[in-house]
């Protein structure tokens, strides 16, 4: 008797544990994918970088809560590199061998330089801001809009419209202040010289370091060389700083400040909002008033961060982002399954998203297999009544990349 309970118990053990075996290798096994994110959150650029990773981890959660894409989960992975080479290139290191790791967002210009030749070996998909370098020689990198010379030479044609309804004669005089990085040098390689083919007369640029409190002596430089325009580059809250600065000196009165991608946001214009009124912004993505109309934006934020009052342009971007993985993981699983999924699939797939619309946020993907710009459109905006209102529609960017020599 006691034989055949020892052999009845075995027998029951043995199904158990096959049957965990079985419930562990097959049930419990969910297919996913990764989108790593070399980020941003305490450093220079966190007050871009914090909203719009936002965006994207809220997006791929609604993605997720819904099944996924064909039953494939997305998992974000946001690691804090603080705006730093060194330790981008460490944090991609750590997680290169992630089973199905497709796309790695590299938060800052001289991150995806350096990142870029690590990817380009193991065959992924990069994203990164907007260095036209990328457009020009093309490979697996691919930027989030038009690149930093298209949008502003597109600046620059605004300058000129700008410039003749005020009855002024001839061409303008532009000053350009932005950080010492390649970031701030990029939008003048090509960009300078479309806006010297327009006429404009640009000034020998100011560079100056990330962190600097105070801008005084690089405004009063340009000032005195007489601009009529001064571009104020930077990540919000830099150019916010630079156009308090700027205001304190009585420069606003005189000359029209611009700003770029990462001018003021909601950031910017809480704290400064006099200071910033009448300067004009151009965009590639939804912001101020516009973001807050766009349904697919608040909708998310509503479910996920609560009040609109401290919603920021930025998060839009980055459920952009979401967008365009999303997409093009559905592209990439149709072509081969998810199985063979790998990065150099979704390398063909964001080649394959040609048009591809992101529910008005930015204009329709440009993304092609002889384009990595992310879109070709910029809106342009200006801060009235402690607000930022569009003053155009979505207009299509010139091509300065081409009158580069990279």
């Amino acid at each position: 008797m006691r034989k055949k309970c020892l052999i009845f118990l075995s027998i029951v053990l043995t199904i158990c544990l096959s049957m965990v075996g079985f419930s562990s290798s097959s049930f419990a096994k969910e297919k996913s994918v990764v989108y790593l994110s070399l980020a941003d959150y305490t450093g220079p650029i966190a007050g871009l970088n914090v909203p719009a990773d936002k965006g994207t981890e809220d997006y791929i959660k609604d993605i997720n809560a819904k099944g996924g894409v064909d039953g494939v989960k997305i998992k974000f992975i946001g690691i804090d590199t603080r705006y730093d080479v060194a330790r981008a290139v460490s944090a991609y290191k750590r997680y290169r061998r992630t089973p199905k790791l497709l796309v790695v967002n590299s938060i800052g210009t001289g991150i995806a330089r350096a990142v870029g030749r690590l990817l380009a070996r193991d065959k992924r998909v990069q994203l990164t801001p907007g260095d036209g370098e990328f457009q020009a020689h093309l490979g697996s990198t691919f930027i989030w809009g038009p690149a930093y010379q298209d949008a502003f030479a597109a600046s620059m044609d605004w300058v000129m419209d700008d410039w003749k309804s005020k009855g002024k004669s001839g061409a303008p005089v532009v000053g350009y202040l932005n950080w010492d990085n390649a970031y701030g040098r990029e939008h003048l390689r090509g960009g300078k010289q479309y806006a010297e083919k327009l006429g404009i007369k640009m000034l020998p640029p100011e560079f100056f370091p990330p962190g600097t409190l105070k801008h005084d002596v690089y405004l009063t430089r340009l000032a005195k060389a007489g601009a009529n325009y001064i571009h104020a580059g930077g990540i919000d809250p830099t150019p916010t700083n630079v156009i308090r600065d700027a205001y304190a000196l009585g420069l606003t009165k005189k000359i029209q400040f611009t700003t770029g991608y990462w001018g003021p946001t909601a950031l910017g214009l809480s704290v400064h909002a006099k200071a910033l009124e009448g300067i004009v912004n151009y965009s590639f993505f939804l912001r101020g008033e516009d973001t807050k109309m766009n349904k697919t934006v608040t909708d998310l934020w509503k479910k996920y961060r609560g009040s609109l009052d401290k919603l920021n342009g930025v998060y839009g971007m980055g459920i952009a982002w979401g967008m365009t993985y999303v997409g093009a993981l559905k592209i990439a699983l149709n072509s081969v399954g998810y199985e063979k999924l790998k990065g150099v699939d979704m390398y063909k797939a964001y080649q394959g998203i040609t048009g591809f619309e992101r529910a008005g946020i930015q204009g329709p993907c440009a993304y092609a297999s002889d384009s990595r710009r992310g879109s070709r459109e910029i809106k342009i905006y200006r801060v009235k009544g402690g607000k930022i209102v569009p003053i155009t529609g979505w207009q299509k960017t010139p091509d300065a990349v081409s009158l580069h020599k990279f």
